[in-house]
């Protein structure tokens, strides 16, 4: 069991004199779930450890872009590596070359890709490439998806939105958000009325084709297929954002799994191997609208940095050479499996949605399939049950509202763990 944390409290003290909040991203303050933020000092394989020595299986792995684990071996040795020869050019570098052209090879979707620092870059220009290419405004994506905090796109996101109870951001002007509609994931219905009234004017379809930030929820079948009709005839653009699923879910990301094509697609997290590292990839022609071929203007600094590329090159390396999703998908399973036993042993009423090595539990009785339906689960009870697991040595998302995720490190060890310290907590309900 994790043990006081009284160098996780000092810290925090210290952060919120300098810091918003006392920390750099929302999610991380314990707002949804209340108590001290941990502060982390190293991860190890499937652990962490805290400021104060304690051991946690981590189930967050960096928000999911950790497919390997912690300081995973080989990608700690080639940023490494790469660091060694200079940590930023500003110019090209063959290994961004060889890092676009694999990114191309293992997504078709992908005819060209270019290279960003994060997944709130690649989806503002995924948008902004979409409204160049079709020369239209109009913007629809769904209650509780988040695709960064662009401002175009924080009307009813998910994920740290969600944690605080905002349905959009101070500071994003209306006008800002006019262009953008909003629908309900997985009601392929109401978006078909949107593009009747509105179709001339949509550039863009934006989603998480699992959505993972209002918890994970899986697309309801012919969803997504819905939308790739609906956008195909009314002649706008699909964009997939993978920034989560892309090579979690496959290889080819969700896209595969599901068997759609879009005409444009982001990318993050896993590309990065815990870099800064994203991506905006898709059809050739709508790709060329981007500067220096086209007029849609996008750069970056920092874009193709060469320690972030060698660790996302070094990550395929691995992907390629192990292929570890049959294994992600059996582990998840059997935790999946585990977790629903711990729970009906004491009576405690959860869903667990699930698709391949993501996954949530929501604390109600009824199936989560949209934002709603997620807003609706009782995450008073997912509070408890996130310090009850801390307290077992168990890192879980601080929040109801995301993902949990798995990674090659987790092994039967770890499972074992997660499920007794999940029957305990539950035990005491």
């Amino acid at each position: 069991m994790s043990g006081p944390r009284p160098r996780s409290e000092d810290l925090y003290q210290r952060a919120l004199k300098f810091i918003p909040g006392g920390v750099n991203s929302p999610v991380r303050a314990f707002r949804s779930v209340g108590g001290t933020p941990l502060f982390m000092v190293r991860g190890e394989d499937a652990y962490l450890i805290d400021a104060d020595g304690n051991r946690y299986v981590d189930m967050v792995q960096s928000w999911g872009a950790l497919l390997f684990g912690q300081a995973r071996e080989e990608i700690v040795a080639a940023a490494t590596g790469a660091a060694l020869h200079g940590t930023s050019f500003g110019a090209a570098t063959e290994a961004e070359v060889e890092l676009a052209e694999r990114l191309c090879a293992a997504v078709p979707s992908i005819d060209l890709v270019r290279l960003v620092s994060s997944g709130t870059e690649a989806c503002m220009t995924a948008v902004r490439v979409a409204r160049g290419f079709t020369g239209r405004p109009g913007v629809v994506k769904f209650a509780g998806c988040y695709h960064g905090h662009s401002d175009a796109l924080l009307a009813r996101a998910g994920s740290g939105v969600a944690t605080f109870g905002l349905p959009d951001s101070a500071g994003v002007t209306p006008a800002a958000a006019a262009d953008t509609v909003v629908a309900p994931y997985n009601d392929l219905d109401a978006v078909r009325a949107v593009f009747e009234a509105k179709g001339e004017q949509i550039a863009c379809v934006i989603v998480e084709p699992v959505a993972a930030n209002m918890g994970v929820v899986p697309p309801a079948t012919g969803f997504l297929n819905g939308l790739r009709d609906l956008c195909t005839r009314a002649g706008a653009l699909l964009i997939f954002d993978e920034v989560i699923t892309g090579f979690r879910l496959g290889r080819g990301g969700a896209q595969e799994r599901f068997g759609i094509t879009p005409d444009l697609t982001t990318l993050g997290k896993v590309i990065g191997g815990g870099f800064p590292l994203a991506a905006v990839g898709g059809r050739g022609d709508v790709m060329d609208r981007l500067a220096p071929t086209g007029p849609v203007y996008q750069a970056g600094t920092l874009s193709g940095n060469p320690v972030a590329v060698a660790a996302g090159l070094a990550t395929l390396d691995l992907i390629d050479g192990t292929d570890p999703y049959p294994g992600l998908d059996t582990t998840a399973e059997r935790l999946d499996a585990g977790m629903r036993r711990a729970f009906e042993d004491h009576g405690v009423a959860v869903q667990i949605n699930r698709e391949g090595s993501l996954l949530s539990v929501f604390f109600t009785e009824k199936p989560v399939t949209d934002y709603d339906s997620a807003l609706a689960a009782d995450h008073e009870s997912y509070a408890r049950f996130f310090h009850a697991m801390l307290a077992h040595g168990v890192y879980l998302p601080p929040s109801g509202y995301e993902g949990w995720f798995l990674g090659t490190a987790h092994r039967e060890e770890e499972l074992e763990r997660v499920v007794a310290a999940a029957g305990d907590a539950t035990s005491r309900w």
